[in-house]
């Protein structure tokens, strides 16, 4: 016999809770907000706290979309639409047009996301000064200081190595003009799709029980220096061997017998839908 759960899995004082915290979260674009992560049926570094912030804003209407790195199809992406579905039976698609709850995990969609719509990005590490400073207690009062010296000196050292800014995902970003934050490992070229943004963005660690929003039409500017400009990955002069798009992320593909190098999109419901004529 199927075993019977509450709507969304969880029950309805943990999903108040998990709300309250993303409501804190979105009126303080940028700024961590603790939150009590629950235990959830899959491992630890599955997206968990997306998850919860997914099972906890979801409504009997909404339509869900779930991608990992790109695809939807990934074992990642398919147990966490099995979870989705078996607790609460919504509609689920893999049209990023058609949904209005995105969970991804490192990928923001290449199509432009509206008004009615919430994107949910995995997160693994939250806190954009780990890397310096490994104190929690310290990282609090450095943010509250607006004391962001520790993350441009990252980026300074990489320069100096290697002479541009070598950050291939995760690159910080300034929210709102005000607190530095980690765009989880989202690559470079999705950065700017953070800015003014016409969803909602929800982040959610599960692991370091964080959850932080960029709201609606809000600024986010890549860290960056004015002689070294922020700058996203180069594909000029590839595109993409199945639809032919060459202004969006692409993979790349070597064939293992003749070492032949070709592309293909990484946002594979986008690249299906200019393949059967319905995007340019």
């Amino acid at each position: 016999m199927k075993k019977k759960f509450n709507f969304a899995f969880f029950d309805e004082g943990s999903k108040r809770e998990i709300r309250r915290s993303i409501l804190k979260a979105i009126a303080i674009p940028g700024y961590q907000v603790p939150f009590a992560s629950r235990e959830m049926p899959v491992a630890r570094g599955w997206g968990t706290g997306g998850i919860q912030l997914t099972l906890s804003c979801i409504g009997q209407k909404d339509v869900v979309k779930v991608i990992d790195q790109g695809s939807d199809e990934s074992v990642n992406a398919i147990s966490i639409k099995k979870l989705i579905t078996d607790t609460t039976d919504v509609e689920i698609t893999t049209s990023t047009t058609d949904a209005t709850i995105i969970q991804s995990r490192h990928r923001v969609p290449e199509e432009e996301l509206n008004e009615n719509q919430i994107i949910v990005l995995q997160v693994p590490t939250p806190e954009p000064l780990r890397d310096y400073e490994p104190s929690e207690t310290k990282t609090k009062i450095l943010h509250g200081e607006k004391e962001y010296t520790g993350a441009k000196l990252l980026l300074f050292e990489q320069i100096m190595k290697y002479n541009t800014m070598a950050t291939g995902a995760d690159h910080p970003v300034e929210v709102n003009n005000r607190y530095v934050m980690a765009p989880s490992p989202i690559p470079k070229f999705d950065n700017p799709k953070l800015n003014e943004s016409k969803a909602t963005i929800l982040l959610g660690a599960g692991r370091e029980k964080k959850i932080y929003a960029v709201p609606p039409y809000t600024k986010v500017i890549s860290l960056d220096f004015e002689d070294v400009p922020f700058e996203v990955e180069n594909f000029k002069g590839k595109s993409c061997s199945h639809c032919g798009a060459s202004h969006v992320y692409l993979d790349e593909i070597i064939d293992q017998e003749s070492g032949s190098v070709s592309y293909q999109c990484n946002d594979t419901s986008y690249c299906l839908k200019r393949r059967n004529g319905e995007i340019q």
